[in-house]
């Protein structure tokens, strides 16, 4: 048998406002981006801005369906406009706000499962890391290097 341990670290800054200049503007792109969001059922309101290695800046929110599962997440609709509108130009940063009605948006949250999955096939494709900023409207704020550190065992076949 054979033991191995993963492990990867990460930055925690306490507030938006540590962050530099250019990801301070990027969270704020997606913490605009908010308000375009259509989670009438989930109450859970997510945006997602991206910078791209060529300058330009995409945004998304997520969208809900009555049909469950048929919505899909911001992180799945900035990954769409980019390949789309710059097909093989890698993200070079990706920053997720949201808010909800549940809960104060304090905290940092993470791209789910699937988000994870579709992050991962980006940065094979583009064959770059995509950096992840996540933060709330207020709070902590989890810079991550690689997204591809949040899913270790991907789907391949």
């Amino acid at each position: 048998m054979k033991e191995e341990v993963y492990q990867f670290s990460y930055k925690i800054f306490d507030s938006f406002q540590e962050l530099d200049d250019d990801d301070r503007a990027l969270l704020k792109t997606a913490q605009d981006a908010v308000s375009t969001s259509y989670a009438p059922y989930s109450e859970f309101n997510v945006g997602a801005a991206a910078k791209l290695a060529n300058g330009e800046i995409v945004k998304g929110s997520n969208q809900e369906n009555v049909s469950f599962p048929a919505g899909i997440c911001a992180e799945g609709v900035v990954l769409a406009v980019a390949a789309s509108l710059f097909p093989k130009v890698p993200i070079k940063t990706l920053a997720i706000s949201y808010t909800t009605s549940k809960s104060l948006s304090d905290h940092p949250i993470a791209p789910c499962g699937i988000c994870r999955q579709s992050l991962q096939e980006f940065r094979e494709k583009t064959g770059s890391p995509v950096r992840l900023l996540m933060g709330g409207l207020h709070g902590k704020v989890i810079v991550v290097d690689d997204a591809s550190l949040l899913l270790p065992f991907s789907f391949k076949f």
